[in-house]
């Protein structure tokens, strides 16, 4: 079954990117999943992190562009579309040690019978927008200290209200991340802004299945390189009896699978690629996974049967 074979994956990951610099694991710095620098022992960098430290040309002016700081965030940034055109979302649903820790408080939830929120598509369609402007902080912020004058404190901004970096390293023992700063008004407010921040992803990841991934700014970036991607979602849309299945298992309630009536690919940005949409769906190979021209994954109607008494 897909799902147990994805959560073995996930732990696995898991495993890998929080604890494999324990036993020598170093995966640089070009992740596409929120794997947190700041967990004590990890196994690699979201890239994320580093596109904040280094800015976007890891340059102190723009005549250094093509000196070695610059290339080598350059070739960062080529190891990590690379990585992105490999796997695609599947980074996002299946590798991100922060979204399985999101799964694991929904398994939590279910085993103690709790329903799940919902909201109103008017409340989706109001947030969606809020990943990009998190996208828009750590491109721009990291320019603004270079050149605009911004104060030095809000250095890796996005990274210290994360709350992938407060709740991470709890898994491997730090706590300190929960701690005030107090060595000035800025730094006071950012530390209190990212203990808030966190709990309410905990809460929220609680009540709504990956709460935290419908604001976050890796899948816009991740979505850059679609066309490009080796993997692809895609629907036969004459076959689609119209179930709704796919709507009800997405755990980002994504429409635009249910909803689409003539284009066959149907990834969207909030696309995580779980492939609940598909295990769900009742008609034979109406949708499908595809690497290259090879399926990995299509629906079919005896697997519900065997999977789903």
């Amino acid at each position: 079954m897909i799902s147990k074979l994805r959560m073995i994956v996930q732990f696995f990951s898991f495993a890998v990117l929080n604890y494999g610099g324990r036993i020598g694991i170093n995966l640089g710095f070009s992740l596409p999943c929120f794997a947190c620098p700041f967990v004590s022992g990890c196994g690699g960098y979201c890239f994320l992190f580093y596109l904040q430290r280094v800015g976007l040309f890891g340059a102190a002016n723009w005549s250094q562009i093509f000196t070695y700081p610059g290339l080598k965030t350059i070739l960062w940034f080529i190891l990590f579309a690379v990585l992105v055109m490999l796997l695609s979302k599947t980074w996002c649903g299946w590798i991100c040690p922060f979204g399985t820790m999101q799964d694991w408080l929904t398994m939590l939830r279910k085993k103690l019978g709790i329903r799940e929120i919902e909201w109103s598509w008017k409340t989706y369609d109001t947030i969606k927008p809020l990943k990009y402007l998190f996208l828009g902080v750590i491109l721009v912020v990291p320019l603004l200290i270079a050149y605009g004058g911004m104060h030095q404190d809000f250095y890796l901004l996005f990274c210290r209200i994360c709350p992938g970096r407060t709740l991470l390293p709890l898994f491997a023992g730090q706590t300190r991340f929960f701690s005030l700063d107090f060595a000035n008004d800025i730094t006071l407010v950012i530390s209190v802004i990212s203990i808030i921040i966190a709990a309410i992803t905990v809460v929220g990841s609680f009540f709504k299945e990956r709460f935290f991934c419908l604001f976050c700014p890796m899948l816009p970036l991740i979505q850059m390189f679609k066309k490009y991607s080796l993997i692809t979602f895609e629907k036969k849309v004459d076959t689609c009896s119209g179930c709704g299945n796919c709507l009800r298992m997405c755990p980002m309630d994504v429409r635009e699978v249910h909803e689409e009536k003539e284009k066959a690919k149907v990834m969207s940005p909030e696309c995580l690629l779980c492939m609940k949409c598909v295990e769900s769906c009742p008609e034979d190979k109406t949708l499908t996974i595809k690497f290259l021209q090879y399926k990995i994954f299509t629906s079919s109607r005896e697997y519900i049967t065997k999977n789903f008494k």
